[in-house]
């Protein structure tokens, strides 16, 4: 699960993880969601936790986020919508002045893939507020394992949707829309 947050605000798979315990990789480059994370899921089993953004070429080396000192001032779905593009931030209606910079580490996918040694890999699940369709474009034309792909598609841009549903055709996958996400299923499933 790449953009695992805390483990439970909006987390459609938790509850899954905790009844199925599920050997799991949770990517999360926030340290204070990362440590949240950790403490919610540390009854569990066989999970591996990654403090880390997927990026392309390594090339993400910071995120903007919320002031912690201010989420009071918003709902609870602002403590999920960190981004290396500090205007997806303020299209939430975020004052940029309660915005700030917060340094993380950044591994590609296939570099995560191969630090845990993954031979398969039945879902990916992301969740990067808009960096989705990038993550996924790479995967499929870098990792030959073919999981359910299911990412949110609201933030990502019609250039990149684009070249990700054609990418997706040319792969065999089946896809369908469900909410803000898109279920993607290998053709041979």
């Amino acid at each position: 699960q790449i953009g695992s947050n805390d483990g439970k605000r909006f987390d459609i798979i938790n509850k899954f993880i905790k009844k199925y315990s599920p050997t799991s990789i949770l990517v999360e480059p926030i340290k204070k969601d990362f440590e949240e994370l950790k403490k919610n899921y540390q009854d569990q089993k066989d999970i591996i936790f990654e403090n880390s953004a997927i990026s392309i070429n390594d090339s993400i080396k910071y995120l903007y986020k919320v002031d912690d000192t201010k989420y009071e001032l918003y709902d609870e779905h602002i403590k999920g919508i960190s981004s290396f593009e500090i205007n997806h931030l303020i299209k939430h209606g975020v004052s940029k002045s309660h915005i700030i910079k917060e340094d993380i580490n950044s591994i590609t996918i296939s570099d995560l893939i191969k630090k845990y040694s993954v031979k398969q890999l039945d879902l990916l699940m992301i969740d990067a507020e808009g960096y989705d369709g990038d993550i996924v474009i790479d995967f499929l034309n870098n990792i030959k394992l073919r999981p359910t792909i299911i990412f949110e598609y609201i933030h990502i841009s019609h250039k990149t949707f684009k070249k990700l549903i054609d990418l997706l055709i040319s792969k065999k996958y089946d896809f369908h829309k469900l909410d803000e996400n898109v279920i993607c299923f290998p053709a041979e499933l």
